[in-house]
């Protein structure tokens, strides 16, 4: 996660529809957390209410979004830059937030077979930085060499990340392994401020979408699309009054070279951009479950993330490499007419 700098708050309080009781839908829009665009759309008799409202969630979000931070440090908070930078060296004494948020990803580590792993950040590194290189310099884009990808696996140990919610500490015993959440943060976040906000919101952190209830009383269902990759059309739309719907592809962050697009979602087991599939959009009562699941079936034949998605009664549609769109048997219930 990076903060963006030179980019402020912005407040685009929008009056899209009117409903019953005096109440008019607004929809908040923030530019400055977990590199992404977050919004929150909901019904308000007045724009200084909804404002409140958002502004609570807002304040949730940031201090996740800090404490989840793997770039850059905050005073008085020790986030997971200082338990990065003190690998190998002593605990961290953190938030018991923290303890909490990481005693989960080693759960989801494990329900996904390693596929989903926080301690990859020595890998996703090489990738980010060639990323960020190439979108500086394309002419002069590189792919991490297979040598220094190698090296770096050598170093992703989950078991290194040692928690002692006792004492509230984070100790990660091999020094070079660095933690990288961004495949749950976003997630995890969403559901946690999800639980606390009031009913009959939509609630977006880069796509990571919650939804707190209905649209309106009594059960009117919000309309989520699923984004084509090749286009500005939607694949299919889902109908939801409750739970998250969380996408990952292989054309939200990505890079070049000699013609052939790198993606962000890595493969553990070979270090590189996975290839099975263009997207993989999950349907979950959970919104850092979903998260989780998204990146995991995006690992995974299809077999056995019908498998997985049985295991945690979750739904799923897969965008193939041909254009082929595969449905979970339960995601029929989801799809809008």
């Amino acid at each position: 996660m990076r903060k963006i700098f030179g980019i402020f708050l912005v407040l685009c309080l929008l009056l899209t529809a009117c409903g019953g009781g005096g109440e008019k839908q607004y929809t908040v829009t923030y530019l400055t957390l977990f590199d992404t665009v977050t919004t929150i759309t909901g019904w308000a008799k007045s724009e200084a209410e909804f404002r409140e409202t958002c502004e609570e969630i807002y304040q949730q979000l940031e201090y996740y979004h800090r404490l989840f931070d793997i770039y850059y440090e905050y005073q008085g908070l020790n986030n997971l830059k200082t338990v990065n930078d003190r690998a190998g060296i002593c605990p961290v004494e953190v938030d018991s937030v923290l303890i909490e948020f990481l005693q989960d990803c080693k759960e989801y580590y494990t329900l996904t077979g390693g596929k989903v792993n926080v301690a990859m950040g020595s890998v996703l590194k090489l990738w980010h930085d060639a990323r960020e290189a190439a979108l500086e310099d394309p002419g002069s884009a590189q792919v991490p060499d297979s040598q220094s990808l190698t090296a770096a696996g050598a170093h992703t140990d989950i078991d290194a990340v040692i928690l002692n919610p006792e004492t509230s500490t984070v100790y990660v015993s091999d020094g070079a392994v660095q933690l990288d959440v961004g495949a749950v943060a976003k997630g995890w976040a969403a559901q946690k401020v999800a639980q606390q906000a009031p009913s009959g919101l939509l609630i977006s952190v880069g796509g990571n979408v919650c939804a707190t209830g209905p649209k309106q009383a009594p059960d009117t269902p919000w309309i989520i699309g699923v984004q084509d990759p090749d286009g500005e059309d939607y694949l299919t739309k889902l109908s939801i009054t409750g739970g998250s719907v969380v996408t990952s592809g292989d054309y939200q962050r990505y890079f070049t070279v000699d013609g052939i697009t790198y993606h962000h979602i890595i493969d553990p087991d070979t270090g590189m951009p996975a290839t099975l599939w263009r997207s993989v959009t999950v349907v979950c009562a959970d919104s850092a479950l979903a998260d989780v699941l998204s990146t995991a079936l995006f690992l995974l034949p299809l077999e056995q993330g019908q498998a997985l998605l049985t295991q945690v009664n979750a739904q799923a549609m897969w965008l193939s490499a041909d254009g082929q769109i595969y449905y979970s048997d339960g995601l029929q219930t989801w799809l809008s007419a």
